[in-house]
């Protein structure tokens, strides 16, 4: 099974959240076993604050163990769709929201998502399976 590895969970990793790392490392470590776990730009993107040299975010994600795929075009439809949802419900936001692009990937390629942020996930594409606490 392929499965998008969201932002949040890596960061729990890299930054050793008290609260979360070890759910994040445990999660991150049984999957690895028998899945293919990815990233995209976007999730790549949001890690990348917590680091001041491209170096040394690239050793936090190997590409040796976390595939690096571009989002299809046919996701960046849907996120585009699902930010005009979100703009309809009263959304103040004015461009979309990276979490639109990470569920429209994982979604339009059929993927699990690795989060712990099911809420939004969860309301905008209510057919992706998610592995969340």
């Amino acid at each position: 099974m392929d499965i998008l590895v969201d932002s949040n969970v890596i960061l729990d990793i890299v930054t050793e959240d008290h609260i979360w790392y070890g759910w994040s490392s445990k999660k991150l470590a049984e999957l690895s076993q028998h899945n293919k776990l990815l990233i995209n730009p976007v999730i790549y993107s949001e890690i990348s604050i917590s680091f001041e040299r491209i170096e040394d975010l690239d050793d936090v994600l190997p590409d040796s163990f976390f595939i690096r795929e571009q989002i299809p075009w046919d996701a960046a439809f849907l996120a585009g769709k699902c930010f005009l949802k979100y703009r309809r419900s009263g959304g103040t936001r004015r461009s979309p929201l990276p979490d639109f692009f990470i569920g429209a990937h994982a979604s339009v390629r059929n993927m699990s998502l690795l989060t712990r942020d099911k809420g939004r996930y969860g309301e905008y594409f209510p057919k992706l399976k998610i592995i969340s606490p």
